[in-house]
């Protein structure tokens, strides 16, 4: 349980970050969904223009991800890797029921209706396969006389953890949810490089994946995908079609300058509805376009701070299998950061992956509070008992 003494290794820049990114979400999601207004204002119009509903659910999945978080915090995180398993066939078996009874969305069967709200297990997903891959890689060396120097991750260890990722994997493969596939297999991929593995292995693994994107093009991927990344090489391929998000993106960014259109103003490319997904997806469009190349820069200095003082926690891990758990988190972050951004400037293929705290949407919040609950619980217990 909960001892008061590891409050001292509490990393409290972390949760600050956090709570810096969900306000700047706030004023985001604020500024996606206002509505424009015209002719002399005053202040009660102003107020009036905001849709605050999107805001008001947003921090009530940040108050409640908060809730989680401290939650997470209370247990040795050695007991979520007890539980690992049952955990992960709790979300398959979620995965598999969004599979008949899912509804859809976007062109995905991705979601469970939970009243008037609604769940998607495949975020839940991450956190499933991060900590079952980190207790299938910090298991012990069943021959105590191996060398010290030899990778943790051989053979057994890797078919043990490909299965397990494959069925998940596949499931949300079928919805269709490229975007939240491509976060896994990064996750994955970087826990065991992290944990060591031999060169042989990985460039095979590397291999494989080479070898089987031709396979994917031709008999996996749709043509509106495909489009995607014929439109990532080359946005102006079709500037009315396929890379029109991109392009009307790329414009609000630009249209930002240094300091911003400001929070108030009327008629911007967000408010005419040129963006899509203003909330959600493309909801760093919408801050940069309002607060200019400040806000945009502050955004990614907070997101800078909050990888490096995570990546300092797996440093400082007592453990492998904690160390591993914050590993697995940083992947998932940094991925869905770079990812979102980089969509957003034409930099990386356009897909549905929100970014962490600022994006509308309960699931991917409670996802990534949980997650820094673990992260802040290996820093909480970094310290070895001493007798």
């Amino acid at each position: 349980m909960f001892d008061k003494r590891l409050v001292k290794n509490f990393d409290f820049l972390i949760l600050l970050t956090i709570i810096c990114l969900a306000g700047i979400g706030l004023v985001g999601i604020g500024i996606a969904t206002r509505q424009p207004t015209e002719g002399q204002r005053n202040i009660i119009e102003i107020i009036a223009s905001f849709n605050l509903k999107y805001v008001q659910l947003h921090l009530i999945w940040f108050i409640s991800g908060l809730f989680l978080l401290f939650l997470v915090t209370c247990f040795d995180y050695h007991i979520y890797g007890d539980f690992s398993e049952y955990l992960y066939w709790l979300v398959v078996g979620l995965l598999v029921y969004v599979e008949f009874k899912g509804n859809i969305a976007g062109g995905a069967q991705s979601w469970i209706n939970i009243g008037p709200y609604k769940l998607q297990p495949s975020e839940f997903a991450k956190l499933s396969i991060i900590l079952i891959v980190a207790k299938i890689l910090s298991k012990k060396k069943e021959d105590e006389e191996e060398e010290e120097d030899e990778k943790v991750v051989n053979l057994k260890k890797l078919f043990s953890i490909a299965w397990r990722v494959a069925i998940p994997l596949g499931l949300i493969l079928f919805q269709p949810d490229y975007g939240t596939a491509m976060v896994i297999v990064v996750i994955v991929f970087g826990m065991v490089f992290i944990a060591g593995i031999s060169y042989k292995l990985l460039l095979g693994i590397m291999g494989a994946g080479i070898a089987a994107f031709p396979f994917m093009w031709y008999g996996v991927f749709t043509e509106s995908q495909k489009d995607r990344i014929r439109v990532f090489l080359n946005p102006n391929l079709d500037s009315l079609g396929s890379g029109y998000n991109v392009l009307q993106s790329i414009t609000a960014i630009g249209s930002g300058q240094i300091y911003g259109k400001g929070i108030l103003t009327d008629n911007t490319l967000s408010q005419l509805n040129f963006l899509p997904a203003k909330h959600t997806d493309f909801i760093f469009a919408v801050t940069v376009e309002a607060l200019g190349f400040v806000g945009g820069i502050t955004i990614i200095t907070l997101f800078l701070i909050l990888v490096l003082r995570t990546i300092r926690l797996a440093r400082k891990a007592k453990d492998l299998f904690g160390s591993l758990i914050v590993v697995g988190v940083v992947c998932m972050i940094v991925f869905h950061i770079f990812e979102n951004i980089g969509m957003t400037m034409g930099l990386m293929p356009v897909t549905g992956i929100p970014l962490p705290f600022l994006s509308y949407g309960g699931s991917s919040m409670w996802t990534n509070m949980i997650a820094y609950g673990l992260v802040l619980n290996v820093g909480m217990r970094r310290q070895k008992i001493k007798f």
